[in-house]
């Protein structure tokens, strides 16, 4: 009885490889060698000289007798940055919506009764929260000034600087569906 191995298997595969590739051999090979031909007759072209770069002055910082520029003291503090009574009250509850970025949150509807109108606000999980003039949203202090049917108008408060702060404010447009 014949023993029959794996022998086999590493031959049969290089018969393989050697008629698929004899296949792909001269397939479109003569309209590359025209191209490169084509492209190798051109004349070569002339390539521009680098500009030349100025040298460029050094300078060597002596701490010695100077403040470090890294650090600011309380006196360029309180010159770079006058208080204008503007900041965030540290203390105040912090409101459901204030949890989102501006950018998760759209107006997408309002709710009036007598006087009062409310704004619809849906964040990006889909929940649809109420809110009306004097509530907070955004993670900037922002606080609702304005609702009208297509918009919702806030004021948020924000840094400048280390205890500098200023009012910026933003929009939220109606989104419609």
């Amino acid at each position: 009885m014949r023993h029959r191995g794996k022998s086999g298997i590493p031959g049969l595969c290089i018969l393989l490889v050697s008629l698929l590739s004899a296949g792909c051999e001269q397939g479109g090979m003569a309209e590359l060698g025209t191209y490169i031909e084509q492209i190798k007759s051109r004349p070569a072209g002339v390539i521009e000289p680098l500009p030349e770069i100025a040298p460029v002055d050094s300078f060597v910082f002596e701490p010695i007798g100077r403040r470090d520029p890294f650090v600011m003291d309380r006196q360029t503090t309180a010159a770079v940055n006058p208080d204008n009574g503007l900041a965030p009250d540290p203390k105040r509850p912090k409101e459901q919506l204030e949890s989102y970025p501006l950018t998760d949150l759209a107006m997408v509807g309002t709710l009036g009764q007598d006087e009062t109108l409310w704004a619809l606000v849906r964040n990006k999980e889909g929940l649809i929260f109420r809110a009306q003039v004097g509530n907070y949203l955004g993670l900037n202090n922002g606080q609702i000034v304005e609702i009208s049917p297509d918009f919702i108008r806030l004021m948020e408060i924000v840094a400048d600087a280390p205890g500098e702060w200023r009012e910026s404010p933003q929009t939220i447009p109606l989104r419609k569906p």
